[in-house]
């Protein structure tokens, strides 16, 4: 059987080849087409448009039917990086400058909005397959504008956050939910309908692909106080400096005794915070069992993701679904 890696590369060779007819490399203004194709150049892993693929198979409909919905969903989710890296002032995004850097923060929009529009120029290229009906695309459009929706209530309350102090479990859950696990569930589920899939598998992909997305990000918050940024091919700490405040950070705040919670607070929100700041507190996170806890909830996502694939039969599209899960809460990247 073909590796969980090898088959996620395969998936980047499709969607990127797909992406590059939806976003002309010589569209015109070329500032604009340049600019909005920076971060996809950039490379990603392109793990939604691969749970897309595999939804859409596992439903028994063709891998490369799942094209079109595949791109989409990876060209909605750069529109959010694009447009989160304005907000948050990052510098860089995979490893290289933020779309802002290079080209200003009213053609980083721009260039944002031009990519949100290309989603639905992407789902569109079903109005010329006569295998997919007119019901199809338009459930498939309904739930990519559903999912926007909820991603955009979710990057509000993520601000607001920014700016509490006391910030519970429940409302980091409840950003998570809308914010990323959101994308994930729109990415299986417009997979399945395009598949020709029942409401039952539709919604149990899209159960399945919503608790790994809360587990994804989870293991994404770790990994942004304490990973490699050789490897993540971003700065680590920058969550800190946000003001973000990670279950990491909301778990270590409640068992902190008040020297520890000062020293957390004079780090968190400040952007002028020094490296080995950064890491005295990250590491004082880590002292108070956040990592643990931090794992321990991922797992209970996973686990719940997986319960929702136990009604579909063994094939390789469901053990892949399944090594991608293991993937989310062991990653390093």
């Amino acid at each position: 059987m073909t590796s969980l890696d090898a088959q996620l590369r395969m998936t980047q060779t499709k969607v990127k080849a797909m992406i590059d007819r939806i976003i002309s490399i010589e569209g015109t203004p070329e500032v604009l087409y340049k600019a909005s194709r920076h971060i996809i150049e950039a490379g990603g892993k392109r793990l939604r448009p691969f749970i897309a693929f595999k939804a859409c198979e596992l439903v028994g409909g063709r891998e490369a039917t799942a094209l079109p919905v595949a791109a989409a969903v990876e060209l909605l989710h750069t529109f959010t990086l694009i447009h989160d890296d304005v907000m948050d002032r990052a510098k860089t995004r995979r490893g290289v400058p933020a779309v802002h850097v290079l080209w200003k923060e009213p053609m980083a929009i721009t260039a944002g909005d031009l990519v949100f529009a290309k989603v639905f120029d992407a789902v569109l290229d079903y109005t010329a397959r006569k295998w997919i009906s007119p019901e199809q695309i338009l459930r498939t459009l309904s739930i990519i504008t559903q999912a926007t929706i909820t991603v955009c209530e979710g990057q509000a309350k993520d601000i607001s956050n920014e700016k509490r102090r006391e910030v519970t479990e429940e409302d980091y859950f409840e950003t998570v939910h809308w914010k990323t696990a959101s994308l994930y569930k729109a990415a299986a589920e417009t997979g399945a309908v395009i598949g020709g899939g029942t409401k039952t598998q539709i919604e149990l992909l899209g159960q399945f692909a919503y608790n790994a997305g809360v587990a994804f990000q989870i293991r994404d918050d770790e990994l942004g106080l304490i990973g490699d940024e050789a490897v993540l091919k971003k700065p680590v700490g920058d969550d800190l400096r946000q003001g973000k405040q990670t279950i990491l950070v909301i778990y270590a705040l409640k068992h902190a005794n008040p020297k520890q919670r000062r020293k957390i607070l004079e780090t968190l929100g400040n952007r002028k915070a020094k490296v080995t700041q950064i890491k005295e507190a990250a590491n004082l996170i880590y002292s108070l069992g956040a990592g643990e806890y931090a794992n321990k909830k991922a797992m209970e996502f996973i686990i719940k993701a997986k319960e929702k694939l136990a009604p579909f039969p063994d094939s390789p599209a469901k053990r892949a679904l399944l090594d991608l899960a293991d993937f989310f809460v062991t990653r390093k990247h």
